[in-house]
């Protein structure tokens, strides 16, 4: 038994020595907004040096040659320095996140989120808390992204009020939220998005061929399972332990309180819950008719042109602000509709570095699109997996290597979809491969390298709410808490879809592995 025990040891002081070097070699690196206009600076170079050359791999969007613009021509820069507002107002999680910011800060100083974090700890055992938030996170996702704004910062609030690191609470909520980020029990926008490309790639094989929108649902669901006991034993026996030293030096008067709830907070926060209970009743009520203004054009709910879906962050924004309000002025926290401005303001003050870090992150995604550099080096991989002509579980294992690479690149789920499943849906199918089965494949490389990425459009936020505790947080800090979330998921899911192919269980609903069904 001491043998075993001191191997264990060894094990560890080994993980944690190569997790050290990982955030010491991060941290190492410029501020992120420094990073990311070094970055701008490289992709421009690189434009210039490879649209000398000429590639024979097709652009899938166009059918012709790719070909890499050069970022430093008179045009290019011209147009650079024309869109540069545009650029950075319509970057995707900007809007996102400051509305929904908005809310969620009158929500949380006014009491109201710290009374309801108290009253969940005083009724969950404290064992369950750790897998508990991650179940949460990955639910999100049927919010498209409201898991980044909303579940990520709620982690380490919840881990602070328990007495716990706050710093494992994001990170486990993070691996939730992102890493993963297709494990989901309940139906989501993203699966008609992923189907719609899948089926289209496998035309090109078949033009019959059609696929059901929920054809991975019942493997995704399971999967939840999956990423849930992993972020649960890696959050509680790797990250929290590692954390142990590290000081919460974070500005006081934003830390989150932890007295005990009071019978004036009890009454607010009762207050409080039924008016965010009326708000979704009357939601639940508007989009209950199949005529209703917030489903699809074809009467869907989820579908990604349904008004509803789209409204999902001015959703967040009423749900939180108005029950903010009631339990702020119930509880004596808010006096005038003045506290209540005050309350957004000071949230807006906290968002102030993840703005300048958003500026110069969305100009280096657009350069970095507009070069075509990520499109060439997806597809130089696709056809080079695709030449290996290996067995088909191999080529599988392959593709979610390859997409968990191009991950790091290249961010949109769906834009990288787009970019390579017209190579692997039809090449699999050529092997007795489904296309739901090569997408399920796609969907587990998508999800395991997420959290490792600082190209991941929201990493630079959950940066700003690791530092909200830990001033001197950086890169190499996040990089390194979430690196043990990656590797285990990437190699025990990867196991998982292969035992699940090996059992028969089926995918989704009228979904097959091989091609033609039998």
């Amino acid at each position: 038994m001491s043998q075993n025990n001191a191997q264990a040891d060894n094990q560890n002081g080994l993980l944690n020595r190569i997790l050290n070097r990982v955030e010491i070699i991060g941290n190492k690196l410029p501020d992120p907004a420094v990073m990311f206009a070094g970055l701008l600076v490289i992709v421009w170079i690189l434009s210039l040096i490879f649209s000398q050359f000429s590639y024979g791999e097709a652009d899938p969007r166009t059918g012709a040659p790719i070909v890499v613009n050069n970022l430093l021509a008179p045009d290019a820069l011209a147009q650079f320095l024309a869109s540069m507002v545009t650029t950075f107002t319509s970057f995707a999680p900007l809007g996102v996140v400051l509305v929904a910011m908005l809310g969620i800060g009158v929500a949380e100083r006014s009491g109201f989120i710290n009374v309801a974090i108290k009253l969940l700890l005083n009724n969950t055992a404290k064992f369950l808390l750790t897998p508990l938030l991650i179940l949460v996170a990955i639910v999100s996702h049927t919010a498209v992204d409201a898991g980044y704004v909303l579940v990520i910062p709620l982690g380490g609030i919840i881990f602070y009020a328990a007495g716990r690191h706050p710093l494992a609470g994001i990170a486990a909520a993070f691996a939730g939220v992102s890493g993963g980020f297709s494990a989901n029990f309940v139906p989501s926008a993203i699966d008609p998005m992923l189907q719609g490309i899948t089926q289209t790639a496998a035309q090109l094989y078949d033009p019959d061929i059609i696929l059901n929108p929920l054809n991975n649902w019942m493997f995704t669901g399971l999967s939840s399972i999956v990423v849930v006991l992993v972020g649960w034993y890696i959050t509680d026996k790797i990250v929290e332990p590692r954390l142990k030293g590290v000081e919460i030096d974070g500005d006081k008067d934003d830390m989150p309180e932890i007295e005990e709830v009071s019978a004036q907070d009890r009454k607010a926060f009762r207050a409080g819950g039924l008016t965010m209970l009326l708000g979704v009743v009357l939601l639940v009520a508007a989009v209950w008719p199949e005529t209703s203004a917030l489903r699809s054009p074809s009467g869907e709910i989820a579908a990604f042109d349904a008004p509803l879906m789209q409204s999902i962050v001015p959703l967040i924004f009423l749900l939180f602000w108005a029950p903010g309000i009631v339990h702020g002025y119930v509880s004596g926290a808010f006096k005038e509709s003045k506290d209540i401005i005050m309350a957004m303001s000071k949230t807006m003050e906290t968002m102030a570095y993840y703005l300048v870090m958003a500026f110069f992150c969305a100009l280096f995604i657009k350069a970095f699109g507009d070069s075509n550099l990520g499109i060439l080096i997806a597809m130089k991989g696709a056809n080079f997996l695709g030449s290996l002509g290996v067995p088909g579980p191999v080529t599988l294992i392959g593709i979610i290597l390859l997409v968990a690479v191009i991950n790091l690149f290249v961010g949109s789920a769906s834009a990288k979809w787009l970019l390579i499943s017209p190579i692997f849906v039809p090449m699999l199918m050529q092997l007795g491969i489904s296309p739901d089965l090569t997408q399920a494949a796609y969907r587990v490389g998508d999800s395991v390298s997420n959290i490792i990425t600082p190209l991941l459009p929201y990493f630079p936020l959950v940066v700003v709410y690791c530092q909200r505790y830990v001033k001197n947080t950086g890169i190499g800090t996040l990089v390194s808490m979430m690196l043990p979330f990656s590797v285990s998921l990437l190699i025990i899911w990867t196991t998982f879809l292969l035992i699940y192919w090996t059992v028969g269980l089926p995918l989704g609903i009228q979904s097959n592995y091989l091609y033609p069904a039998g």
